[in-house]
């Protein structure tokens, strides 16, 4: 029986391995989220692929470009604009957008990042545009809905405007002609949103301080209405006071005045018992108040006063 060299395998294995590296090559899969260009020395090669499968392409020569299918989101820098009443806000940006023409898309920016450069120059120009022409007021709310004040700080009068587009409008503006520019790179802009408004520091301190100043305004309107207050207890206190002091006073000179009727009436029942006794004790009291060691008086002999004097000395 023959033996079988080792040396016949190698070409063989070199074979198969060459094979599955042009197979490798050759072979692309395509997945439900991408799209894809095939450029052949750099040069695009029939139209975009955007169905999802398992493709062919001429091995080493041609190349596979990968771009998403799906909504891509851009963020833009804070971007220092004025308004239309000369206010300085930083204003910060968002987008989605999308690659609806691949070819064009891959011809016109290449890659993302350089589609991202452009949209900072489209977006970004659209933005300054709109919110140079539009008021402070109008950039920041959307209605002329009453504000729901929740502590006391009100804008002046003057300052307060009214809507007329409002800020939802502002950004569909800013999408409306930002949208005109991208068809051109293959790309469609589906949304632009402004993500965040903020006044410049010089203006910023300025507010803070008017807010200060508004709210030591409040405070001092709080201490007032309190001292208001305070003085319209204390009114209150002392009134009540005064009526609680007069009914008590009222009842008690009821009281004092049933009191002396009962007294009155006592005495009034005693003298009638005995008359002339009660005369006599009122006699000797009498006595006692106005007489003392050293007390003169004359009395005329038919005196009442002397009557009972007269009879002790008898």
């Amino acid at each position: 029986m023959k033996t079988v060299r080792p040396e016949r395998w190698i070409p063989i294995g070199v074979a198969v391995i060459i094979g599955l590296i042009v197979l490798s090559s050759a072979l692309y899969v395509v997945d439900e989220t991408q799209q894809v260009v095939i450029t052949e020395f750099g040069q695009p090669v029939g139209k975009p692929i955007t169905r999802a499968g398992l493709y062919i392409k001429k091995p080493f020569i041609q190349k596979v470009n990968y771009f998403e299918k799906r909504l891509l989101t851009w963020d833009g820098s804070p971007t220092q604009i004025p308004t239309s009443d000369k206010k300085y806000i930083w204003v910060d940006t968002t987008a989605r957008w999308k690659i609806v023409d691949s070819l064009k898309f891959l011809q016109s920016v290449g890659s993302e990042r350089a589609a991202h450069a452009r949209l900072d120059d489209i977006i970004d120009s659209a933005t300054r545009d709109r919110i140079t022409s539009t008021s402070l007021y109008e950039v920041v709310r959307n209605s002329n809905r009453e504000f729901v004040v929740t502590e006391v700080f009100v804008q002046k009068e003057e300052e307060i405007g009214e809507v007329t587009k409002g800020r939802e409008y502002v950004s569909r503006e800013i999408l409306k002609e930002a949208a005109k520019v991208v068809p051109q790179y293959g790309i469609e802009l589906v949304d632009v949103r402004i993500k965040r408004l903020n006044y410049v520091e010089e203006v910023r301190q300025k507010v803070y301080a008017r807010m200060i100043s508004e709210r030591k305004r409040v405070a001092e309107q709080y201490r007032s209405e309190g001292q208001g207050k305070k003085a319209e207890i204390e009114g209150m206190r002392e009134k009540e006071l005064q009526k609680i002091t007069s009914e008590a006073y009222k009842r008690a000179q009821i009281i004092k005045g049933r009191a002396d009727a009962e007294a009155i009436k006592i005495y009034a029942q005693a003298y009638s018992k005995d008359p002339e006794f009660y005369s006599f004790l009122k006699t000797l009291e009498t006595y006692e108040k106005t007489l003392s060691g050293d007390s003169v008086i004359i009395l005329t002999t038919d005196s009442e006063l002397y009557k009972y004097l007269k009879s002790t000395t008898k």
